[in-house]
């Protein structure tokens, strides 16, 4: 490889890279994550990879990204998604592009921090697009960055690129010695008689038993079909995950995984799928039994289960991915923003896209999200150009989350419905 370049490359060769051992191992989803979702969600996706060298021509980065045909139209309102509907009956591929997605297909995206800095950054903002017009790709994505990234991200701006937010996860801030301690000091009257009634609900009926598995191969059969009767009932979809990926996340990761069962009557009627990182717990998907998951207030009985768990084991924030805000509300969840960084490869359609993006941006469409505290951070100015958060560790931009928390005020799905 020539020295002080970005290079596009295919799994096989990364392989043979000494850095990718240790790529993103500062995440949860480190670099098993990345070849799991590689071999295991599909859906059209084509995975690459950006290798950027160093003055020695020695790769010291290493960022992911894959290449699909995205529909703008997916996340936008019922009127837009009518008029783009009409127009798609004379022109099938109205505003769906071939793109260039830098980032994860399974959840938000990072930087390679264990040996990117921002001299690299600016040459990978400088060299995506032109990657992106060899592979035939009309969009370029950065794909849900969280918000400490801004100020590292600033040179994508100053390359034509326009930051909108995605769907926010949320953060919880469980240092309580238990969950009855945070119903009480965190939530209001209402809500605590609300919560107790629905676990009354849930004691009245046959016994429900919890366990906790390393691996869910022995049960996928019983469990995936609960996770697809989610995926389907919300109204927007994302990856799809497989029996091979919730398999393997176990077996590749066990010292970040753990998959919550409950069962009734023997029978399993929920479970959901978690990271830990630092003191950080993540609920990141669940699946449910219907119509017994709205019978029996199954989603809140999951999170106190699992917020229980994490304050025993010394977790002090529960995050959870994207969707079903309104219960987030109520438990007094804070929204952990993420961002979109998008350019045309195209200087002309690039302008034109600019002023559309803040239409197209799903956000802009759920109410709920303007409910929180925080609300407004999701659309704030990035930081400061050169500001040094995006290389943090996981433990000081956590602590660095509950300072803001407190001034202010990681997939459970759209599993609820509208109870």
């Amino acid at each position: 490889m020539a020295p002080d370049t970005v290079h596009v490359v295919a799994r096989e060769e990364l392989s043979r890279l000494r850095h990718w051992r240790e790529a993103f191992a500062d995440e949860r989803k480190d670099r098993r994550h990345f070849e799991l979702v590689e071999d295991t969600i599909h859906q059209g996706f084509a995975y690459r990879y950006f290798a950027i060298t160093d003055e020695q021509g020695d790769v010291c980065a290493v960022q992911p990204f894959f290449i699909l045909d995205q529909d703008l139209l997916a996340g936008t309102g019922p009127g837009i998604r009518a008029l783009g509907a009409a127009v798609r009956r004379i022109c099938p591929r109205f505003l769906t592009l071939r793109t260039l997605m830098v980032g994860c297909a399974v959840g938000e995206g990072h930087l390679d921090t264990t040996g990117m800095n921002q001299a690299h950054l600016e040459r990978l903002a400088a060299g995506v697009v032109k990657h992106a017009r060899a592979l035939r790709a009309r969009l370029v994505v950065l794909k849900e960055f969280p918000a400490h990234y801004r100020g590292a991200l600033e040179c994508f701006l100053a390359h034509g690129y326009t930051r909108v937010p995605s769907f926010p996860m949320t953060r919880l801030n469980i240092d309580y010695p238990s969950f009855e301690d945070y119903m009480v000091q965190a939530l209001s009257r209402r809500t605590r008689r609300d919560l107790r009634l629905k676990f009354k609900a849930a004691a009245r009926a046959q016994p429900i038993d919890q366990s906790i598995l390393g691996d869910i191969t022995s049960v996928i059969d019983e469990v995936y079909p609960l996770y697809l009767d989610v995926y389907h009932r919300s109204k927007h979809q994302f990856e799809k995950l497989t029996k091979e990926y919730l398999c393997g996340l176990g077996r590749l990761m066990p010292d970040k995984v753990r998959f919550f069962v409950w069962r009734q009557g023997g029978r399993i009627v929920a479970f959901t799928v978690c990271m830990m990182q630092s003191d950080n717990f993540y609920a990141e998907y669940i699946g449910l039994e219907y119509p017994l998951a709205l019978e029996l207030h199954l989603y809140h009985y999951a999170v106190r289960d699992m917020v229980t768990w994490a304050m025993r084991h010394g977790y002090k924030w529960f995050c959870s991915s994207g969707l079903n805000y309104d219960p987030k509300f109520h438990l007094r969840c804070t929204l952990d923003p993420l961002d979109l960084y998008v350019r045309h490869t195209s200087w002309l359609m690039n302008a034109v896209l600019k002023r559309a993006l803040p239409w197209l941006a799903p956000v802009r469409y759920d109410e709920t999200l303007r409910r929180f505290a925080n609300y407004a951070d999701m659309w704030a100015s990035p930081s400061i150009p050169g500001d040094a958060g995006w290389c943090e560790s996981a433990g000081t931009r956590s602590a660095k989350s509950k300072n803001a928390a407190a001034v202010g005020q990681p997939a459970l799905a759209e599993a609820l419905g509208n109870e």
